[in-house]
């Protein structure tokens, strides 16, 4: 039973990187719950963006170098994709968590949680996935690291002590997810396509 945790400010984005080095070298349930509370959506939202424009930029460069690209086209994309792919996942993890296992805990505690080690994790993911071999070789094992981060957020944000709640609240989360962005890449993919029509490019 954790104790009652009064909401503070708004966290700053100094403050989330300080509480992610604490949640990345520390990880655990207990360590999620000492930060849980001490954000917003707002907050987490803020700092999720900063993973979706480093993403966003290196998409966009890498793009010059792939005709079947453009540079505007995976910049934008990448900046819509990251933070809605963040706030489906987020709010399926949720609604799943409080309909299916009677989770107790709310919307602003499970974002502001996934956020901390989503963000930096993801930001890490980007940097070296450009380098060939190695960088299929990191973000594979970044994968792991955001399911083990997760399995323990979602323990804490929602207080599912039970394992296999969590093991199933991710799952059904990943797979909402992964609809979710398959339509909205299909919507982008085919607008794309009309404006290449339409140019002639």
């Amino acid at each position: 039973m954790r104790n009652p945790v009064t909401s503070g400010p708004q966290s700053s984005v100094q403050d989330m990187f300080a509480q992610s080095v604490a949640v990345l070298s520390r990880p655990s349930p207990a360590t999620f719950e000492r930060f849980e509370r001490r954000g917003t959506i707002t907050s987490a939202l803020t700092y999720v963006m900063i993973a979706a424009v480093v993403s966003a930029v290196i998409a966009a460069l890498f793009a010059l170098l792939h005709p079947d690209v453009t540079f505007f086209g995976q910049l934008f994309t990448r900046l819509i994709l990251v933070p809605v792919g963040f706030l489906v996942f987020t709010g399926a993890v949720y609604l799943i968590g409080r309909s299916l296992f009677r989770g107790t805990g709310t919307y602003p505690e499970v974002a502001y949680s996934f956020a901390l080690f989503y963000v930096p994790l993801s930001i890490v993911s980007t940097l070296i996935g450009v380098i060939p071999v190695l960088g299929w070789l990191v973000m594979f094992i970044i994968s792991l690291a955001m399911v083990y981060f997760g399995f323990m957020a979602v323990q804490s944000s929602m207080n599912l002590r039970d394992q296999t709640q969590a093991v199933i609240t991710l799952i059904l989360a990943w797979i909402a997810q992964l609809v979710v962005a398959g339509v909205i890449g299909a919507l982008f993919a085919s607008m794309f396509a009309v404006g290449r029509a339409v140019t002639g490019s």
